[in-house]
């Protein structure tokens, strides 16, 4: 329960809102007490009319008083409408805007957090942080806290009148209650043990279903039709289970609650009965008792579903708070914000994942406008030395320079925006090749668009396009090749005018002529841009100014085109390979 206060911070925030809306559940309860009192009254001349032998005066005072009671049931009614509806529009509005206020909260923490973090995390887990486990809070941020509100008022004003009139049968009446709120207590733990159940059934049936579509082509490919049959057979039956065991359970709350409200009911009338024989009070007390005896069904009721809630949204909380306590270990020690020119030095740099070495002792120059090539083996640490110049990662043996100052001095944002990252999975948002184009350069024109579009040869492609740039492109780019979204990924990373641009590995999915075109335009920024590619193909480092092989985090080799390949090394093995292959 103590993950909860996290939360007192909002309560702050909107104190003047929440004061406003316990304010409106006072009112809206003090007014829900007149009905039960005006229709104690009417019992009452009822009675009085029934022993009077003056029939005509008694009928008329009867017609006059009774109207009067309609007329004051369906003020306070009115009243009370209104009050409850401000009660709402207080409480659960609050609640509301503290959901969006979490949840902009946990996405900017997200966003602070380094890529390591989304290493270790499973996405769903992310996820769920930000969207379960948030509108879990919400219900306890909104139903909870206003349930409990109004729980609060409407006892004490309840029992406190009930006990004005008669603490005999208020004693009596008040006997089922706490036995009701006891059962639905264990009833809405059943219902939340076996809620849980069904969302991790659920999920798993949810998860099979989208493995099903995303590997359709292999299923129907190996003729496994069958077997994927089976599975979700076997997953919908669990789910379907774990539902009917959840249903038996929630059969069993309406009842209950209908029987213990029909307990008070007869105790209310029996014990009233004795009460009015011996004159203590009258037949208007007992009508008045029974309208609170249901007013106060559900709020008693509602005890066990407000526990509940309360424990999930502390479990919930609990969860959030973990993430929220996780530090960005990517910091600046000077913020230092200028212009970068884009020179790049190594000095000893070496980097560890966990206990693997990546990195071994590496040492480089880059002039501005300068050209890189890195080429070795898989898991050798190419993408580690982008990475790191991103500060993806952070440097923990060496020391890496740009513009001759040490790289953790720059302010991190602003060094991003000197750096333009071509990663080796190609991403594209569910969105218009425009606005994929755009979150390269907000303001881009339309000339420059067509300037990127035409040197990652795509010019063609999207003419064929009925909506052009327009065109919506599907979840993830799906609509797009796997050398389309390449090379919208490129034009992306030129469109952005940085000093450093990082390709890692990403031509692989582009046909050899459109390669050698765009490596064309890629290496007529010489002089412009600091550049490192990386690639395992020959044909698209060779003229870059110095390339580096690596071979477990170390560099083996290192040079230019002709001096490398007059070490008959790794790099010369690599080349008279794919020359053969072409």
């Amino acid at each position: 329960m103590g993950s909860l206060r996290y939360l007192n911070k909002y309560f702050v925030k909107y104190k003047h809102k929440l004061i406003l809306g316990v304010l409106f559940v006072v009112l809206s309860n003090i007014f829900s007490l007149f009905p039960a009192k005006y229709i104690g009254d009417a019992f009452r001349i009822i009675e009085e009319m029934v022993g009077s032998s003056n029939t005509n005066e008694i009928t008329r005072n009867f017609n006059n008083d009774l109207l009067k009671i309609v007329l004051l049931i369906f003020f306070a009614v009115c009243i009370k409408g209104i009050f409850m509806f401000l009660m709402r529009q207080t409480v659960i509005v609050v609640s509301r805007n503290i959901e969006y206020d979490l949840k902009n909260e946990i996405y900017n923490h997200y966003q602070s957090l380094p890529i390591s973090f989304f290493k270790n995390n499973r996405t769903g887990d992310v996820l769920n942080r930000i969207s379960e486990d948030v509108s879990k809070v919400r219900m306890y941020l909104g139903p909870a806290i206003l349930y409990s509100l109004n729980l609060i008022f409407l006892l004490t004003f309840v029992i406190f009148r009930m006990l004005f009139i008669s603490p005999e049968l208020t004693f009596w009446v008040l006997i089922p209650l706490p036995i009701l709120s006891f059962l639905i207590y264990k009833i809405s733990a059943a219902i939340n043990l076996n809620s849980e159940l069904v969302q991790i059934k659920l999920a798993a049936l949810t998860n099979l279903t989208q493995q099903f579509l995303r590997s359709i082509k292999i299923i129907k490919s190996s003729n496994s039709e069958r077997q994927s049959l089976n599975q979700f057979d076997s997953s919908s039956r669990d789910y379907m289970k774990s539902q009917l065991s959840l249903v038996k359970i929630n059969s069993l709350f309406f009842p209950l609650m209908i029987l213990l409200v029909g307990m008070s009911t007869l105790l209310t009338i029996w014990a009233g009965e004795k009460l009015v024989r011996f004159g203590e009070i009258d037949i208007g007390v007992i009508a008045e008792f029974i309208i609170y005896v249901n007013m106060l069904t559900w709020p008693v009721t509602s005890i066990g579903w407000v526990t509940s809630i309360v424990q999930t949204a502390a479990a919930s909380q609990k969860r959030i708070n973990e993430f929220l306590s996780e530090k960005n270990n990517i910091l600046s020690k000077k913020s230092i914000r200028r212009k970068i020119v884009g020179d790049i030095s190594f000095q000893n740099v070496s980097f560890k994942y966990k206990k693997q070495l990546a990195l071994d002792n590496i040492n480089f120059n880059i002039k501005n406008g300068d050209f890189l090539g890195v080429i070795g083996a898989v898991g050798s640490g190419k993408t580690t030395i982008l990475q790191l110049i991103c500060r993806f990662l952070n440097v923990e043996n060496g020391k890496i320079f740009i513009d001759n100052e040490p790289i953790e001095n720059y302010d991190v944002h602003y060094l991003r925006n000197f750096i333009s990252y071509i990663p080796q999975e190609s991403f594209l948002f569910s969105d218009t090749i425009r606005n994929n184009l755009l979150f390269g350069k907000t303001s881009a024109s339309d000339l420059e668009l067509l300037d990127v579009i035409e040197a990652v040869c795509m010019n063609h492609d999207i003419s064929k396009f009925e909506h052009g740039l327009e065109t919506y492109i599907g979840e993830r780019g799906v609509t797009l090749s796997g050398g389309q979204k390449q090379r919208l990924n490129i034009a992306r990373a030129l469109l952005k005018k940085s000093s450093i641009l990082l390709i890692d590995d990403s031509l692989s999915n582009i046909d050899v002529d459109n390669e050698k075109k765009i490596l064309s335009n890629i290496y007529s920024l010489k002089g412009k841009k600091t550049t490192i590619i990386i690639s395992n193909r020959v044909s698209a480092i060779s003229k870059c100014d110095q390339i580096i092989v690596l071979e477990k985090g170390s560099i083996i080799e290192k040079g230019s085109h002709n001096d490398l390949l007059k070490l008959n090394g790794y790099y010369k093995k690599v080349y008279d390979l794919q020359k053969i292959s072409f």
